[in-house]
């Protein structure tokens, strides 16, 4: 007997409201493409996140002397920052076998990264850009969810 209802489980919500109940999908076509080409794009942002790592370290070590007249805080808003940004490069190289192989567990990671991304922007006082770029994020993941097996 089909049910109209939403599943219990996160995931299972999600994809209910993501695929099933959502109000457009995206093309066979586009998803295809997006399948393709995702691991080439994943690694051009990971090509473009790691001066990123490197300044926000440069940065952190030459700001330490200044910690103790400027309070710490400082330093550790930069530290939780860099740690959430080298959480979300690990994931996303981790990823990249499973993404150009189409297995499920690299679209789990890149998920997982969606997931530490809106969390990181919650800590931050960030509400409208996480939860904005954790809605379109997780729309076309499980639109094109069903690619990976």
């Amino acid at each position: 007997m089909a049910t109209s209802q939403p599943p219990k489980e996160l995931m299972g919500w999600l994809e209910y409201y993501l695929v099933t109940k959502a109000p457009f999908q995206i093309p066979p076509n586009a998803r295809e493409w997006i399948v393709k080409y995702s691991p080439w794009i994943n690694i051009v942002l990971l090509v473009l996140f790691a001066p990123a790592i490197l300044l926000a370290l440069g940065v952190g070590a030459a700001l330490v002397p200044f910690s103790a007249v400027g309070g710490a805080s400082a330093a550790t808003g930069l530290s939780f920052a860099l740690v959430a940004l080298v959480l979300q490069v690990g994931l996303m190289i981790a990823a990249l076998p499973g993404l150009f192989a189409r297995k499920k567990i690299g679209w789990q990671l890149v998920f997982y990264s969606v997931v530490l991304n809106l969390i990181f922007s919650l800590l931050n006082f960030n509400i409208v850009g996480g939860l904005l770029s954790a809605v379109l994020g997780s729309y076309v993941l499980f639109q094109i969810k069903s690619y990976y097996k």
